[in-house]
């Protein structure tokens, strides 16, 4: 099914919507917290975006030639898009070869280059539109408190422990994450190999957890969708908290009961 690409506008209001969302869940402190989307074809931006300028991209994306992204700038607060968001994004397009870029922007002085996470969303991107044929594809990263905090946890680090202990209290999080959460390890913020283990991953998850640091989010169909994913695991993280600080008198929903709502709705999950 090819899903219907937004127009910039759309996009660009989408965004703004997340951040601010994003920041009232107390995800996005100050600067944290990045925001990408990838749309498999040239999107008419200088509209809004008037400056151009050529870069090199963090890693090349050949897959992703005349593919244009949508990014946030470094340094700039989430919660601040929705009101100016040509002053707090640029657009990529990726150019020929795919190791270079036009980039985009309004001008302003204070946008002078993308997040420092910009190699691991566009390698996620790159990947998964390689992989599958996408025409639009959302990827955040932000850091929830309750599920960051689980995550300087040693047992919350080994991913069948934490994905047994968080899909077990409400139905709808095993529904939308039958595959399950991905967890690594804490790795330097920004480097490669942060990058490479966050593809691998993302190749068989949604979510994947970087461990003291946050949370990283792919959805194909909207951003939007991308912070959906987010607000189900910060409320099972939230639980799960609330249950280690009352001695952990609850075991959350049974095993045999999340297998009979997942067969019931044709849900093939992995985790129980």
């Amino acid at each position: 099914m090819t899903l219907h690409v937004p127009a910039v506008a759309e996009i660009l209001k989408q965004i703004g919507e997340v951040g601010r969302q994003l920041s009232a869940m107390g995800a996005t402190e100050g600067a944290a917290g990045n925001i990408s989307i990838c749309v498999r074809e040239m999107l008419d931006v200088e509209e809004y975006f008037p400056r151009m300028e050529m870069i090199d991209l963090p890693e090349p994306a050949p897959d992703l030639v005349g593919a244009t992204l949508i990014v946030t700038g470094s340094g700039r607060r989430l919660r601040e898009i929705a009101d100016d968001p040509t002053a707090n994004l640029a657009c990529i397009v990726v150019q020929e070869g795919g190791a270079r870029g036009k980039m985009f922007t309004s001008g302003t002085p204070h946008l002078k280059r993308v997040t420092s996470e910009f190699n691991s969303h566009l390698a996620v991107h790159h990947d998964q539109m390689r992989l599958r044929p996408v025409q639009f594809h959302a990827v955040l990263h932000a850091q929830p408190r309750y599920i960051t905090y689980l995550s300087h946890i040693p047992n919350y680090q080994d991913e069948k422990y934490f994905n047994s202990h968080l899909l077990r209290w409400q139905p709808e999080t095993i529904m939308n994450l039958p595959e399950g959460i991905g967890v690594l390890p804490f790795l330097l913020p920004g480097s490669r190999q942060l990058m490479i283990e966050t593809l691998l991953s993302m190749r068989d998850h949604q979510v994947v957890v970087w461990s003291q640091h946050g949370i990283i989010v792919r959805r194909d169909e909207s951003i939007v969708h991308a912070l959906d994913l987010v607000e189900y695991v910060e409320t099972a993280a939230q639980y799960e908290a609330l249950n280690l600080s009352i001695g952990e008198k609850s075991s959350g929903i049974a095993p045999e009961s999340l297998r009979a709502i997942a067969e019931i709705w044709n849900v093939r999950q992995k985790i129980f």
